[in-house]
């Protein structure tokens, strides 16, 4: 649905996250406080678990359930945030839909588009566990991949090392490889205009 007009009657809560018409969508869960050790969780949801999504309280959910994605520290969910909402606002714009400001400290957690938090899953999964130093060269090597790359990096590692908890391992493991630890070549040292140009026009396009 690239280049939609914006459509006023289209509800949009969170990242994108379209709430009459969703069957699938992701939340993220941020705690209250500052500590740069508390974890970020981001889980995904289907089914009758969407009705209250964009009205659910912040509770950190279980650890162990097996629709939580993601749990990151403060301090890595602060360094790949405000870029991975810049990149979600003009995929958003792009296809007709309200952009979000990115808050660090949101009052109730933030439904996000189901495209966008496959590719958010994937940002933080090659992160989780890098050191700091090596995110802006994950974010970069992230912002180099065409959103379906990154739909089928999440399919491939959600169907065996998908769950919060299984840090480290499979596809987990290769994903820190390809994007945290290879250094970064495609558009490197262009300006952001040119480089998103050299990336392909497809980065704008969403599946709706």
């Amino acid at each position: 649905m690239a280049n939609a007009s914006n459509d006023p009657k289209r509800r949009v809560v969170g990242l994108g996250f379209l709430p009459d018409e969703a069957r699938h969508g992701f939340l993220i869960d941020v705690p209250k406080g500052s500590s740069a050790e508390e974890r970020i969780c981001i889980s995904e949801h289907r089914g009758n678990d969407l009705d209250h999504l964009s009205a659910r309280d912040s509770a950190a959910p279980n650890p162990t359930d097996p629709g939580l994605r993601v749990m990151i520290d403060r301090g890595r969910w602060l360094a790949l945030a405000p870029e991975f909402w810049d990149e979600s606002n003009r995929r958003l714009r792009a296809n007709g839909l309200p952009t979000a400001k990115f808050v660090k400290n949101p009052s109730k957690p933030v439904p996000v588009h189901p495209s966008l938090g496959k590719e958010l899953c994937v940002l933080c999964w090659a992160v989780e566990d890098a050191p700091p130093y090596d995110i802006p060269n994950a974010l970069r090597n992230w912002e180099a991949l065409a959103p379906e790359e990154r739909w089928w990096l999440f399919t491939m590692t959600v169907a065996t090392t998908g769950q919060a908890m299984q840090k480290g391992l499979g596809w987990r493991k290769a994903l820190r490889a390809a994007l945290a630890d290879n250094p970064f070549v495609k558009g490197e040292g262009m300006p952001p205009r040119a480089r998103r140009e050299l990336l392909g026009h497809s980065q704008l396009s969403l599946n709706l």
